[in-house]
């Protein structure tokens, strides 16, 4: 428990990050920032995870950066503001970077590095009260340490739009440029998509999911040549020899569930 958010994990190895500042709109500064790159890395390490959900109290996901910490930084010098960008930076990587699959509940508005956390999420379901928003031209900026995870997940003509017009845009555009996966009326709903990509998710064997989601990152964008052949060859030779692989050939072949399986009494 801390001031910013709330880490639980239950036995299954889901864990959830709820940001917890809804009186300031879920806004991030400098102690969620470090409190969140914190909570990611103990989660990197915890051979028990098998997935992260993101969600947040209030009725606003994330307001982006606190305006009050935006204010504060803009009277620092140069090389503080470097140190602080640099350590947003180490916490988005952190998020996208997780080996175990991430998935967001956006129950309301999201804006600014809100977006960027929601870019680096692997499965999001929004509510039909969501908006998004990437409002750092409107105040002489630019999001520049979410760019990378907002282009990659959204396309450049997207970007294009939206980074430059600053305008809000609904769950249903959001769903179009693939920000987001899936729309629900209500919060209700939207956990029940969460729990059924769950009940997938599960099935699945913990490291070979690991390894797709960092095969995804490795293939996205590269030229189909000799070197990516290669890459991908050992990629598969090294999965098959894994005691994971055999186990889940054998329970294929003798009808039964793989170890990794949750038991449901």
């Amino acid at each position: 428990m801390s001031d910013t958010l709330r880490l639980e994990m239950n036995p299954a190895g889901v864990a959830t990050i709820t940001f917890s500042r809804p009186e300031t709109s879920n806004s991030v500064d400098d102690i969620l920032v470090a409190e969140l790159t914190a909570s990611l890395a103990a989660l990197a390490h915890n051979p028990h995870l098998r997935a992260l959900i993101l969600r947040s109290d209030g009725d606003t996901f994330c307001s982006g950066n606190d305006v009050r910490w935006l204010a504060h930084m803009s009277n620092e010098e140069q090389h503080d503001n470097f140190e602080q960008a640099l350590r947003l930076a180490r916490m988005m990587q952190a998020l996208d970077r997780l080996p175990a699959p991430v998935l967001a509940l956006v129950n309301g508005p999201a804006m600014g590095v809100g977006v960027g956390i929601i870019a680096c999420c692997d499965m999001v379901v929004a509510t039909s009260q969501a908006w998004f928003c990437l409002p750092e031209t409107r105040i002489g900026l630019v999001p520049a340490i979410i760019a990378p995870y907002i282009v990659g997940k959204i396309g450049t003509s997207a970007a294009r739009r939206y980074f430059l017009t600053a305008e809000r845009f609904g769950p249903a555009a959001a769903a179009h440029c693939g920000l987001i996966h899936e729309v629900m009326e209500d919060e209700t709903d939207a956990a029940r998509q969460i729990k059924d990509w769950l009940d997938h998710l599960l099935l699945n064997g913990p490291h070979a999911v690991g390894a797709a989601k960092r095969l995804i990152a490795t293939v996205a964008w590269r030229a189909i040549d000799d070197s990516l052949l290669s890459d991908t060859a050992h990629r598969i030779a090294h999965m098959r020899t894994r005691e994971e692989a055999r186990e889940g050939i054998a329970a294929l072949s003798e009808n039964r569930a793989p170890w990794w399986v949750p038991h449901i009494d």
